[in-house]
């Protein structure tokens, strides 16, 4: 088990690198000034998605919800969205199955396809489903190209072993067709999982990951896989940044939100990791709103800041009881 002091410690020489990552509009410099716009109007400050290259907005829309609200709720947070500078949309084949992929492909692609980045994500566990989930998403999503495939929910290092044995050709294929732009990989019930993954290949551009001020205090994906992500070069997408909820509380248990740390402490806190884009699963246009001004409003914590955060929810985290998903293997 890591000590206090040792999360403390690995905390603070985390630096986040945010000065080797290419930020454009970083709040509280002089690249704030200048305007950061496209056809359709201001953009939220983008960063460089590791190797892949892509300008993601540093918040992501998640796709997961965008299939549980009435098509007009989710619209409308698809057009608030691009109304408020947010660029890069990320769903999988798994979620409403299917149902929020065409949710994007009515909404978003339609309208936008040429403005924004398009992630998409895959449960297959061999090549012949890979290939069917590929081809029903490009579908529903009306596209002719996925700007990032994902190998979707790895849980353990014995299924790594599994899935990418069963599926990677077929997303390297489906790459040099150019079907998708780059590939990576996903999962949150166990860091081990994807240290397994990143041992069996190099082929992965990036990863998405729990990132949230509660992981370093049980089995944490920051301190154990973070750092190997950004040695590699790595796009990382943060994802239950809120703990799936559990920090604001979740069927009946007590969170640490409002009373311990804000919401907007959450964010700032992921966002002031080596990260590149923050995905947020939004159900109201208000979350939106604050999400967007707290990412227009951002300025990196430093690293006794983090870890005073860290410290603060610690007490609450150390069991693990706030991040119920890193059980459901």
């Amino acid at each position: 088990m890591i000590t206090r002091r040792e999360v403390l410690r690995r905390l603070a020489v985390m630096t986040g690198g945010l000065s080797l990552l290419p930020w454009r509009a970083l709040a509280g410099t002089a690249e704030s000034a200048r305007p950061v716009a496209d056809a359709l109007g201001p953009t939220l400050p983008r960063r460089v998605l590791g190797k892949t290259g892509l300008h993601v907005s540093m918040l992501t829309i998640g796709g997961s919800h965008i299939g549980r609200p009435s098509e007009a709720d989710a619209q409308a947070i698809i057009e608030g969205a691009i109304e408020l500078g947010v660029r890069t949309f990320e769903t999988a084949q798994l979620y409403q199955n299917g149902g929020s992929e065409e949710r994007l492909g009515k909404f978003l692609t339609p309208k936008y396809r040429e403005h924004v980045q398009l992630f998409t994500k895959t449960m297959a566990e061999d090549a012949a489903t890979a290939r069917r989930h590929l081809e029903d998403s490009l579908r529903r999503l009306r596209t002719d190209v996925i700007d990032l495939w994902q190998l979707h929910d790895v849980r353990s290092a014995e299924q790594a072993e599994r899935r990418v044995a069963g599926v990677l050709d077929v997303m390297l294929r489906a790459k040099a067709e150019g079907k998708v732009r780059h590939i990576g990989f996903s999962g949150h019930a166990t860091w081990r999982a994807h240290a397994r993954v990143l041992e069996l290949t190099d082929q992965f551009e990036t990863c998405l990951m729990p990132i949230n001020v509660a992981d370093p205090s049980y089995e944490s994906f920051i301190l154990n896989i973070l750092p190997k992500l950004t040695a590699r070069n790595m796009g990382v997408l943060a994802m239950k940044t809120l703990g799936g909820d559990g920090l604001t509380g979740r069927r009946g248990k007590p969170g640490v939100i409002p009373d311990v740390l804000s919401v907007a402490d959450a964010l700032r806190f992921a966002w002031s990791l080596p990260i590149h884009t923050l995905v947020s699963g939004i159900a109201r246009v208000q979350h939106l709103r604050e999400n967007v001004e707290t990412a227009r409003t951002f300025v990196p914590l430093s690293p006794e800041e983090r870890a005073a955060l860290v410290d603060k929810v610690r007490p609450f985290a150390a069991d693990g009881a706030l991040e119920y998903y890193k059980f459901d293997r």
